[in-house]
């Protein structure tokens, strides 16, 4: 895992370390030093912890006009053990909101398990951003991870399925991609929890 690096394609537009309204505004990477693990492995310095044991983040792109924000993860994700999504929520994504943006693109191929205990953060973090036009999207899961959240209704929440695993993100830049986002996100049936 430690040769599982963020996507850089769009570094020469957005780099998280730089911008002084993200919480990572700041931070220094170490390319030879390895420090964060996901249970016995190593993963790539350039992951940022933000309180979990298991899973990482990158904040690969944001555009605070267009409130639209694209975060890479890599690991497990605990609810259950560790409360991950807690952590996301309040150390990553409240700071977001609390910045203007609405639009959450989670890319997710790299995340390898998922485990559930509620869907309180999820439901909290849907409806702060609905009722601001936003939503949810995540590109790339794992079919295995998909059943999970299907198994919890979190499709109540979150936008994901084939639709979105078939975009080929990285290839795209970032304003081409919430584009597609949106066509899908407009042409689904909508469900109610």
């Amino acid at each position: 895992m430690h040769d599982l690096e963020p996507h850089y394609g769009w570094r020469e537009i957005y780099i998280s370390s730089n911008d002084e309204k993200s919480p990572f505004y700041g931070a220094q990477y170490d390319e030879f030093k390895f420090h964060n693990k996901v249970y016995n492995y190593f993963i790539h310095p350039q992951w940022d912890a933000f309180g979990t044991e298991t899973l990482y983040l990158k904040i690969l792109f944001v555009d605070y006009e267009e409130n639209f924000s694209i975060i890479e993860l890599i690991g497990e994700w605990n609810d259950c053990l560790h409360n991950d999504v807690m952590f996301l929520k309040r150390e990553i994504i409240d700071k977001m909101i609390d910045q203007g943006i609405t639009k959450f693109v989670l890319c997710c191929d790299k995340v390898m398990n998922f485990h559930y205990s509620d869907t309180s953060y999820y439901e909290e973090w849907h409806e702060e951003v609905a009722e601001n036009n936003g939503w949810i999207c995540v590109l790339e899961s794992q079919e295995h991870v998909r059943k999970e959240w299907n198994n919890q209704r979190l499709n109540y929440y979150m936008n994901y399925g084939q639709d979105f695993d078939d975009i080929i993100w990285r290839k795209l830049k970032p304003a081409n991609l919430k584009k597609n986002i949106e066509q899908i996100i407009q042409t689904q049936t909508p469900l109610l929890p």
